[in-house]
């Protein structure tokens, strides 16, 4: 009987067969170096998945413990022995670092793949970030920090904080990031959130705070920290918009400082210079002098539309000179918001300014001293203060009652059609006519109540303390730094004018700068060096 025959089917490959010709494949394409890497990556492990690893596994703990065991002991000697174990920890160091190479471009591949946006819209994206959360975006992947190195993110600067943790070091890598590209810069310390518009909170910081906000901290601890790197800006801080031909500088738009305490006069004028495309120019709690301060930005910053200036002690600055608000004046034509606060101001400085710039819609001389209110006579009637929309005169201490009863008047009257809000309020009430000691807290002369029906749209704040309280104060005041015999000095110097044209410096003794008269009994009173050199944790 014949045999039926049957198709011969082909025999069906193993799996371990074709990943082993898988692997002949990829190892005829291979150098030396790669074909023993490759053969060592794939060592079965066939108990990698289980908690304890058979020892009989080419690729377990065990195994290529006892194989580079009995590799040591084939060696001939006991140097041998010492170069198989530096090169075994060498290579799988190595082996290590380049598996984390690896890893990490595996992982920026697939954010590149899942992050929906392109780089450029990427870059727009982290330059409306924050400076502070612009660096946490940068160390999350490669991705993100390739994009964060772009200068456009780092056009505008904010590297403030409510403790000193800003050294020299990171403001220069920050401009030097921005390069041409910076437009605006915010630095320093600020105590607390910035107040409202028209507020009087104050922005100065001193080292007192600073002792106050940072924990565990104590002198002892300050003395042992000389020659550490500080988290405290100095002097040469805003060096860097100087460097490479001011090209950081150039278009610098605004400026922001606070509270730098070891800058001084000749290195702000120096980082003024550097900035001639300065609009904005807010300064706070600086250890500089007004009419250098103003010098330098009527020399550099021509074209200079807002200036904010508050001093560092409140009402010792008395260094203002005409000769400096006139060519402030001349030099910044195009000022529209000006604040000067804190400082020993004169009724005809300020009528200089006032009227000069005949741009100006907002002016704030709060917590000045020796303002009494007689530079706002007529001055409704004139171009450069007809304009004015928000004018803040808190807490002056010498301006009077009478003045503003007058200034109200005009308003009555049809002067400052524009003004549109007004603060007249005083914690120690507005000062009499006659004798300054007797303050005004309930005025009936003011037309207060007259203005508001005929301008209902004049936002006009006008808050006192009840009558007898600013005596109850008095004798508590009487020891502060300044007393009210200074101010009472300073006010009646008023009836002076030009008796002295001395040019005496911020830091002297009597009436610096003051060319009303000197005041023998004004004292400037230096800080010791312990809270100038304040080093933070």
């Amino acid at each position: 009987m014949a045999m039926d025959t049957f198709p011969c089917s082909s025999k069906r490959p193993c799996p371990s067969s074709s990943q082993e010709q898988n692997n002949a494949r990829v190892v005829q394409g291979l150098d030396h170096v790669e074909q023993v890497l490759h053969k060592f990556l794939c060592l079965d492990d066939d108990d990698s998945t289980s908690s304890s690893p058979s020892p009989s596994s080419p690729c377990s703990s065990i195994s290529l413990d006892l194989s580079l065991e009995k590799l040591l002991e084939s060696s001939a000697s006991d140097a041998d022995r010492t170069v198989l174990i530096d090169r075994a920890l060498r290579m799988g160091s190595m082996l290590l670092d380049a598996a984390k190479h690896s890893s990490r471009k595996r992982a920026s591949k697939h954010n590149s793949l899942a992050w929906p946006l392109p780089p450029d819209l990427t870059i727009k994206v982290f330059s409306m970030l924050e400076t502070q959360s612009l660096c946490h975006a940068s160390a999350t992947c490669s991705l993100f920090n390739k994009c964060a190195k772009d200068p456009l993110c780092y056009a505008n600067l904010d590297l403030t904080s409510r403790v000193p943790k800003i050294n020299n070091s990171v403001v220069s890598t920050m401009i030097q990031r921005a390069g041409n590209a910076l437009r605006s810069l915010k630095l320093g310390v600020i105590p607390c959130a910035t107040p409202l518009p028209g507020s009087c909170q104050p922005l100065v910081y001193t080292n007192r705070n600073s002792i106050v906000e940072v924990s565990n901290f104590s002198w002892n601890d300050k003395r042992s920290r000389q020659g550490r790197e500080s988290s405290i800006l100095t002097r040469s801080c805003l060096s860097p918009l100087s460097r490479d031909g001011g090209a950081p500088g150039i278009l610098l738009r605004k400026l922001y400082l606070y509270n730098i305490e070891r800058m001084d006069n000749a290195s702000l004028g120096q980082a003024l210079s550097a900035c001639p495309s300065l609009l904005d120019l807010e300064i706070v709690g600086l250890h500089v002098e007004l009419r250098q301060t103003l010098m330098s930005v009527s020399a550099n910053c021509h074209s200079i539309e807002r200036l904010c200036f508050e001093s560092s002690k409140t009402g010792r600055d008395d260094s203002l000179k005409t000769q400096t608000c006139l060519e402030l004046v001349d030099n910044c034509p195009h000022l529209t918001s000006l604040s000067l606060r804190g400082f020993k101001l004169h009724d005809y400085k300020i009528r200089v300014l006032v009227k000069g710039f005949q741009k100006l819609k907002y002016v704030d001389f709060s917590t000045s001293y020796s303002i009494t209110g007689s530079f706002l006579r007529s001055l409704g009637s004139c171009m450069g203060g007809n304009l004015l929309e928000v004018l803040i005169l808190r807490d002056c201490m010498h301006l009077k009652e009478v003045e503003v009863a007058r200034f109200l008047t005009a308003i009555l009257a049809g002067d400052f059609k524009f003004l549109l809000r007004l603060d007249i309020s005083n914690k120690e009430g507005l000062a009499s006519e006659g004798d300054w000691y007797h303050r005004c807290f309930n005025s009936s002369i003011m037309p207060v109540k007259q203005v508001l029906e005929a301008r209902p749209d004049i936002n006009l704040v006008a808050e006192y303390p009840a009558e007898g309280s600013y005596n109850d104060s008095f004798d508590t005041d009487m020891n502060s730094e300044i007393s009210l015999p200074s101010q009472l000095s300073s006010h009646n110097s008023d009836r002076s004018i030009f008796l002295s044209t001395s040019e005496s410096s911020y830091n002297s003794d009597q009436g610096s700068g003051n060319e009303d008269g000197q005041d023998a009994s004004y004292v400037i009173y230096e800080e010791s060096s312990d809270e100038i050199d304040f080093l933070s944790l």
